[in-house]
């Protein structure tokens, strides 16, 4: 298992940072709304209200509204998180032996923070292409930034001293395609979810102290075993990559939480489970979205659907509570679906663009964009924003037919989600963090800053 560097190491790290020049930061009073989280605020993509903040640019290219660009070391596809003139991301070394955190400057694009959390002397090989070993998000808040790396590591850590507050090192599974599932922050617990192919569970820790308040194995049923007691995949049907929501519904919350198999719906204050439905797909990476009563979620691979299930139940209700199912055709394994103005939206892993009735589930328009997808898509200004793996944005209108506003591009593509920070794009390409910004809007701040 991985272990924390030494207290030496670490401490020299630290006075290295202490004597270093201190970055400008000129956004300590600003207030543009962050990007908390995975999926940002709401957990679903959707950006809200940007108030007097300025609306995000439709068109970029290398060339065209790009702030800073900045590159970053060895291999990540986590989202970045942005607070408080502050981007956090995290990244890995291929081979999977150090796990690192960064914070950039995001007036200018400076790294001020680039540490190695964890070592891992004998990671388990990934096994495929389109994951990594810092896949899983950071989380934030004023003050304190929470660095996930799955059973390899978790760290909460000062934002501003960098200091770190506590790490756990004991949090146990074998994910055996690399971690995915991103943490989440519900009050004072942070939530984490371990879906591996020895052990399944969700646990939720003290944000303050690291220490652990529930933990609540999955109850599924794989019906996988060999005659000998093993399992027929070598466990690959027991996986899931999923980061949960929390939902509130009829004043109580929820936190919507699928994994293999089974999609789930726990009490987030006790971990007690609350309903479940079954299905047949497996490795579910996309996260819930939430509408009008119904949770819309995907099933992952073998059988792709998504079901929207009401979330009115206790136990299991799969039987009784879905509302509605689509696909296999032009379901997506990995991007999440958006909703927005009662419709969903999702775009497959090989582009195919769906538009949906969120009541129904009635399909109102098909169409093909260009490209193969993993990051999840956003929406604000009521335009929904698509990235693929080639460097490619294709930008829609929010809208029962299909209107398509700009195709934009950059050098490398996308396997992270993006962030939105002000009216900033934060991008995170496979080798390259940008800013990308409306040019006027970048220039003005820059004259204010002089």
């Amino acid at each position: 298992m991985p272990k924390p560097l030494p207290r030496p190491v670490l401490l020299l790290l630290g006075l290295v940072l202490a004597l270093s020049p201190a970055m400008p930061l000129s956004y300590s009073a600003e207030a543009a709304p962050g990007w908390p989280q995975f999926r940002g605020p709401t957990g679903d993509g959707i950006v809200g209200d940007q108030g007097s903040v300025g609306e995000l640019p439709v068109r970029w290219s290398e060339d065209e509204n790009v702030r800073w660009k900045t590159a970053i070391h060895d291999t990540g596809w986590s989202t970045p998180v942005a607070l408080e003139g502050k981007v956090w991301l995290t990244t890995a070394t291929r081979d999977g032996h150090t796990f690192f955190a960064l914070a950039i400057d995001a007036e200018t694009g400076n790294i001020v923070f680039d540490q190695p959390l964890f070592e891992c002397e004998t990671p388990e090989p990934l096994g495929n292409n389109v994951n990594g070993y810092a896949s899983s998000s950071p989380t934030i808040e004023p003050g304190r930034v929470y660095i996930h790396f799955g059973s390899y590591g978790t760290a909460c850590l000062d934002t501003e001293t960098y200091e770190v507050l506590w790490r756990r090192t004991d949090l146990e599974c074998r994910h055996y395609r690399g971690p995915g599932s991103s943490a989440i922050l519900f009050e004072q617990l942070l939530i984490l979810t371990f879906d591996g192919v020895d052990q399944q569970y969700v646990v939720a820790l003290d944000k303050t102290t690291g220490k652990t308040v529930w933990k609540t194995p999955r109850t599924t049923d794989f019906n996988d075993l060999d005659k000998d007691g093993k399992p027929f995949s070598e466990g690959d049907l027991r996986k899931g990559f999923t980061t949960p929501i929390v939902i509130d519904w009829q004043g109580a919350k929820q936190l919507i939480n699928p994994g293999s198999r089974t999609m789930y719906a726990y009490d987030p204050y006790t971990g007690k489970e609350l309903w479940k439905v079954r299905h047949h797909g497996h490795s579910t990476s996309a996260s819930t979205v939430f509408a009008g009563g119904l949770a819309m979620i995907t099933t992952g691979y073998e059988d792709s659907q998504l079901w929207a299930v009401q979330v009115d139940g206790r136990g299991d209700v799969t039987d009784s509570h879905v509302a509605w199912k689509v696909g296999p055709k032009d379901v997506p394994q990995t991007p999440s679906p958006i909703t927005l103005n009662n419709l969903v939206f999702m775009v497959s892993n090989t582009g195919a663009l769906t538009c949906m009735a969120a009541e129904t589930g009635e399909v109102m328009w098909r169409e093909r964009i260009s490209g193969g997808y993993i990051a999840s898509p956003i929406a604000a200004d009521g335009r929904i924003y698509f990235f693929n793996q080639n460097g490619k944005t294709t930008i829609i209108e929010a809208a029962d037919d299909y209107r398509e506003i700009a195709v934009n591009e950059l050098d490398e593509g996308l396997m992270s989600s993006p962030a939105v920070y002000g009216d900033s794009l934060i991008l995170r390409t496979k080798t390259d963090l940008y800013r990308i910004q409306n040019s006027a809007a970048a220039q003005g701040m820059r004259d204010s800053n002089r």
